[in-house]
């Protein structure tokens, strides 16, 4: 039977480099664009157009006219049916003259605004610090939840407690692997966090502790099945019982999220991207790391046992 969990320090040395690549990444954006993470105009503020075009627009133009002057970070998005040649565009704050130019550069290179339909005001971010720190907050109360859930139903398996702490140090490492591939992506390509980050990295935690119990579920089942072996052998086996379940599940998602990010919109682009680093860390995770994380806790506690009644006979 090949053995995955006796592997288990490569895992932890690789996951260790990948954190570290991750929080390097984050500290070069903190120095460069003064957060861990580039920061949209959801977070700061900026400028809100909403521009009624007398005949058909393309967003590939529309969003050019805007990096022509300096605003490559705009949000484009149609309004109500193609046939209204709507369109809203959400900037960091233009100043009155690049308004101007801006409209002057749509007429020519896009269609004729109707300026009677204009719209332009100066808008505060739609994201804050509330909204981030209710993220924050799900995060935690999701965590203790998870505990309480696995502690619970794992109440009949030894040291249950355990199951449920890898789980969430498996989830906290896959935050942390999302969130530096994302300060990565920010600092090489200009990513921006926005509101759908935050749903990207939720789903990420949800991703990751489904994988994770499924596997722990397979060890519960297993533990009374093989009593005799050790516990070591006990997990690897369940390991091989699940990989494959897992392994199919996830590369139909993975499929489909790699056909979106090849032909799907540049605004979605960064989201999905997330969404399958996330998932390829969630199913990595909960094979080479929360188990791993379980066999070492229950072996050093064997080990501890096993010192202090030697300990006691020889007293």
């Amino acid at each position: 039977m090949f053995n995955i969990v006796e592997k288990r320090r490569w895992y932890f040395i690789g996951s260790t480099i990948a954190v570290l690549l991750g929080i390097v990444a984050m500290i070069i954006s903190q120095v460069q664009f003064g957060t861990p993470v580039r920061l949209s105009i959801d977070f700061t503020g900026g400028s809100l157009f909403v521009i009624h075009f007398k005949a058909p627009a393309d967003e590939a133009v529309i969003r050019q006219v805007f990096a022509d002057h300096g605003l490559d970070e705009a949000i484009v998005q149609r309004l109500g049916q193609p046939e209204d040649n709507t369109w809203q565009i959400r900037t960091k704050e233009a100043a009155p003259e690049q308004v101007q130019a801006i409209l002057e550069d749509l007429e020519t290179k896009v269609a004729p605004v109707d300026r009677d339909l204009l719209t332009y005001e100066t808008v505060s971010p739609i994201i804050g610090a509330e909204v981030t720190q209710a993220a924050g907050i799900a995060v935690l109360v999701a965590s203790i939840i998870i505990l309480v859930f696995i502690w619970w139903s794992f109440r009949r398996v030894p040291h249950a407690f355990r199951y449920g702490a890898a789980a969430i140090i498996a989830m906290l490492h896959d935050i942390l692997i999302a969130l530096g591939f994302y300060a990565l992506m920010g600092v090489l390509q200009g990513w921006e966090v926005d509101a759908l980050f935050l749903t990207a990295i939720l789903t990420v935690s949800g991703f990751s502790v489904q994988d994770t119990i499924v596997v722990f579920d397979r060890i519960r089942e297993n533990l009374p099945r093989y009593r005799g072996e050790p516990f070591e052998r006990v997990a690897n086996r369940s390991i091989l019982e699940t990989i494959h379940r897992s392994l199919a599940t996830q590369l139909n998602a993975i499929f489909v999220m790699i056909a979106i990010i090849l032909f799907g919109g540049e605004t979605i682009r960064p989201f999905i991207s997330t969404m399958l680093v996330g998932m390829l860390s969630g199913t990595y995770s909960s094979i080479f790391i929360a188990v791993p994380l379980v066999v070492v806790w229950e072996l050093a506690a064997t080990r501890r046992q096993a010192a202090a009644a030697k300990g006691a006979t020889h007293a």
